[in-house]
Formats: C-alpha cells, sequence, structure tokens
C-alpha cells in the first residue's frame, strides 16, 4: 500500500509488522516501474529487494568467518602478487 508524504515512502503491513521506507523520488520510481511489469505490490519488490540484501549480508559473514584463520597479507605483497600474474 503506497501512502505520499512530503517524501515518497511506502508502507508494509504483515500481520502486525509496519515498517516505513523512505527513497529518493528516482529509486521509488523504479521500485513502481519493478512492481508494475513483475505484477507485484511495491511492498513485495521491497521486500524481496531486502530479504536478498540481509542474505548477501549473511553470506558475507560467513565466508568472513571460513577464511578468519587464513594469513594475512599486507597490501604491499598483494601488490607484488597481482604484478606477477599480470594483473596490475
Amino acid at each position: 500500500m503506497c501512502y505520499f508524504e512530503a517524501q515518497r515512502c511506502f508502507v508494509a503491513r504483515e500481520m502486525s509488522n509496519k515498517s516505513k521506507y523512505y527513497s529518493d523520488s528516482k529509486t521509488y520510481h523504479a521500485l513502481r516501474v519493478k512492481a508494475t511489469n513483475t505484477r507485484q505490490s511495491v511492498f513485495e519488490v521491497g521486500n524481496e529487494s531486502v530479504r536478498l540484501a540481509l542474505h548477501e549480508d549473511a553470506e558475507d559473514l560467513r565466508a568472513f568467518e571460513e577464511r578468519a584463520e587464513e594469513p594475512m597479507l599486507s597490501y604491499e605483497t598483494l601488490l607484488k602478487d597481482l604484478k606477477s600474474y599480470g594483473k596490475l
């Protein structure tokens, strides 16, 4: 359900939860266009985006934990390594 105030926002209602998200007009317009093109509500598109972002964050945290025991590499060593492989 969309409401227009001084700034564009959408109000999400799911059971007893309610949240309000403020965005700039270009972002809100893109959200509305995607919602229209996918035949979803603005709420559904916004919720999906937040879920995907949280999922990506969880993956990043898992990868960080998995690599926590790896030895540290200095910036200078990294540059030398990249140059030796022709990446720089």
